[in-house]
């Protein structure tokens, strides 16, 4: 919050003292609650108290958050700015804003960091938190992807996480400095840094990064996002020029092909509804599909008019996610790797039913359990995603927004369908349902059973 200060004293736009306020109160009730429970630091951390501290972690994080806006009063009413804060730190992208130009320049930057700190946030609770709880599904990290485990960086997690940091830090700069020659302003350079590498998707322009119409600014945030969506763990060997090792992870391979694919084959039917030339057909098709693959939620254009056909096509995207262990969102690519797998290996095991065929990933086989985890995973994924659906339509939104807004939030997308679109806002959604998105967004970011696990009974008895 702090770091907003001085972008409000530069652009005289008077939020200096919301950020002063906003920081100071968060410092005094952060150190008051160290202070008091400083004694019980060295006590064990059990599993259900993993659970507690980052469900109630995220959750006190977005009230916080929420201070700049409302105390500035560029957001007064404290549903839409909940809304839009965890909006930001769970990367999802969805906006209650008609007027971004409109907003203060240092609301602007809180609500680009509220994106990045939540990307990174959730790259160091995977790698330095959860697998070390065993907690739900986040362990797929590490799990799934046997060839690339967090020890493989460094032995120690704190290690790791610097490095993922720094890698975070890098990238960033990176496309800051190429996107400020390409023809943004720093402002907006910076801005859009933080919030690509988080598979975040918020901008500064309300028409998003349609708003530029520079095909170089398109091509410099394409290669970026896909970068976001690729594990972390296998940038680090990328940067060591270890490519064998980058190229031998299955989950990559696929990660990379499926984009080539779709990009190639849609690019003739988006030239035939839009009758542009082929570079742009091209440049805006590959771009609609990174930013949904990788659930970073930016918008050139708007694939919903592009004809009934790429817009389901699109919304099946929103289902995807990018790979395991980077800052995107959604079911993530590694799950359907798995599903298919054990789908394919199912019919033969009906043929050979003594014989023993795991699913193998990496050329290696992976226990029965994580196979379970997955299948489950995705069951309870589209359950809720239906049972979503409905509930939001109950509070009177029709049904292409109301399937729209719920993958988009569970998926942490960022853009839906329907009035809740890529050219539109969550605006016109009702109270009631913005807190229902809110807890999808919460859910699809902390991969569902993290959060589930506080609507057991067994989680709250002591045993």
């Amino acid at each position: 919050m702090l770091t907003c200060l001085p972008v409000s004293l530069y652009y005289e736009d008077n939020d200096w003292k919301t950020f002063f306020i906003s920081g100071l109160f968060t410092i005094l009730i952060g150190l008051s609650l160290y202070l008091s429970f400083k004694d019980t630091q060295n006590k064990t951390l059990r599993k259900r108290d993993g659970f507690l501290i980052v469900t109630s972690g995220w959750i006190i994080m977005s009230l916080f958050g929420s201070f700049p806006y409302l105390l500035s009063g560029n957001i007064p009413n404290f549903t839409n700015a909940f809304f839009e804060t965890i909006s930001g730190y769970t990367t999802t992208g969805a906006s209650i804003m008609n007027d971004i130009e409109g907003m203060d320049k240092s609301i602007l930057l809180w609500r680009s960091l509220t994106q990045w700190i939540g990307g990174m946030g959730i790259i160091v609770l995977t790698v330095a938190i959860l697998p070390m709880l065993g907690i739900g599904g986040m362990q797929l990290f590490i799990a799934e992807v046997p060839g690339v485990t967090y020890d493989k960086i460094k032995p120690r997690i704190t290690d790791t996480a610097k490095r993922l940091w720094a890698i975070y830090l890098l990238l960033t700069l990176l496309e800051c400095v190429l996107l400020y020659f390409a023809g943004m302003s720093l402002f907006d350079a910076v801005n859009h840094s933080l919030t690509t590498m988080a598979t975040g998707g918020f901008s500064t322009k309300q028409d998003s990064i349609a708003h530029f119409n520079s095909p170089l600014i398109e091509y410099i945030i394409v290669i970026f996002m896909f970068l976001a969506g690729t594990n972390f763990t296998l940038m680090y060997f990328g940067l060591h020029l270890d490519f064998k090792k980058v190229w031998s992870n299955e989950e990559f391979r696929w990660y990379l092909k499926f984009i080539l694919l779709l990009a190639i084959v849609l690019t003739f039917f988006v030239q035939h509804v839009t009758g542009n030339s082929w570079e742009q057909s091209f440049r805006e098709n590959v771009f609609q599909i990174v930013s949904i693959v990788t659930t970073t939620g930016y918008a050139s254009a708007d694939f919903t008019t592009w004809g009934s056909f790429l817009t389901l096509i699109f919304f099946i995207f929103m289902f995807i996610g990018g790979s395991a262990g980077s800052t995107a969102g959604g079911i993530k690519i590694v799950r359907h790797i798995i599903l298919i797998k054990n789908s394919l290996l199912e019919i033969k095991r009906q043929l050979h039913p003594s014989a023993i065929i795991p699913v193998r990933l990496n050329k290696k086989a992976i226990r029965q359990e994580i196979t379970f985890n997955v299948l489950a995973f995705i069951m309870i994924y589209f359950i809720i995603f239906a049972f979503g659906s409905v509930l939001i339509s109950m509070m009177g939104v029709d049904f292409m927004s109301s399937v729209g807004a719920v993958a988009t939030s569970l998926g942490n997308v960022g853009p839906g369908l329907g009035i809740v679109g890529p050219s539109e806002s969550f605006s016109e959604i009702p109270m009631m349902a913005k807190w229902l998105l809110s807890l999808l967004m919460l859910l699809g970011r902390l991969e569902l059973f993290t959060i589930l696990m506080m609507f057991s009974p067994h989680f709250w008895l002591n045993k």
